[in-house]
């Protein structure tokens, strides 16, 4: 019999054969169940420290980018499984992180945004605020924008019925949300170690805020908020990283009611 030790991903290997996950992925996902495990093995194999996360983790984070149709892929910005060191009770485990696109995109599948966007501003675009509404008016660079600092993040939407709402958060706003809600950001790990990728996080707390804010939720979306910086497993959600679990959903849904009878939402 041999004593050696199985590596993380013959062990992930393992959970994704064992007759009960097999069972429970065919109740989930029918004729998809094979694609799927597919594309999760090669999303492990192809990175050795997810490989050594828990499996059920990672398995239960691909299963929620699935219910929410949205891709693994991390080139296109809409969700990642990103391993996290699990200090407290000494294993790694996989969280589940939505981007800035994922945000845009579910909005969008809801039918009520006319527009929606969000951006990085850099120095020198700012140009004004508009005395009434308070929001801030913007002109974009003609030249060298890439080589000038970016100064903050700018989030807006317009509903199919006319409301609309804009949300800026300067850089000093943004780390100061990194630095108290993650400690991936005070470890100078993931999405906020590098210049690209930070930017990107910046994008996604705007728009975030900006939606459970002020924005219809669909059922869909406050599902995604819900699961966003998430360890997930069955029926568990876990803020392992403190990444603005705060949002109250109750809250979010009583606005969302508001905005499904087209009535007006003022801050």
């Amino acid at each position: 019999m041999s004593t050696e030790k199985k590596t993380g991903l013959q062990k992930f290997n393992s959970m994704v054969e064992n007759g009960r996950t097999q069972e429970y992925l065919n109740n989930v996902l029918g004729e998809k169940k094979q694609t799927f495990v597919s594309n999760m093995v090669a999303l492990v194999s192809s990175n050795k420290a997810l490989a050594d996360c828990d499996p059920s983790t990672v398995m239960f984070c691909c299963l929620k980018a699935s219910a929410l149709s949205l891709p693994l892929e991390p080139s296109l910005g809409m969700c990642y499984v990103l391993p996290y060191n699990d200090r407290k009770n000494g294993t790694q485990v996989a969280q589940f992180q939505l981007g800035a696109k994922a945000y845009v995109q579910l909005a969008l599948r809801s039918g009520q945004f006319k527009k929606i966007n969000v951006r990085d501003v850099r120095e020198g675009e700012i140009i004004g605020e508009d005395f009434a509404s308070g929001e801030l008016q913007f002109k974009k660079l003609d030249k060298d924008r890439d080589k000038a600092p970016v100064v903050g993040v700018v989030a807006m939407f317009e509903l199919m019925n006319g409301f609309s709402k804009q949300l800026y958060m300067s850089v000093e706003e943004l780390e100061a949300h990194g630095k108290k809600y993650s400690q991936m950001y005070r470890r100078n790990l993931g999405l906020w170690s590098d210049k690209d990728s930070k930017i990107a996080m910046y994008e996604k707390t705007c728009i975030k805020r900006l939606l459970s804010k002020y924005a219809p939720l669909s059922i869909e979306m406050m599902d995604a908020i819900k699961s966003d910086s998430a360890v997930l497993k069955d029926n568990e959600v876990r803020y392992i990283d403190n990444e603005e679990d705060a949002i109250d959903l109750s809250k979010a849904a009583e606005t969302s009611a508001k905005f499904t009878d087209y009535e007006d939402v003022t801050e």
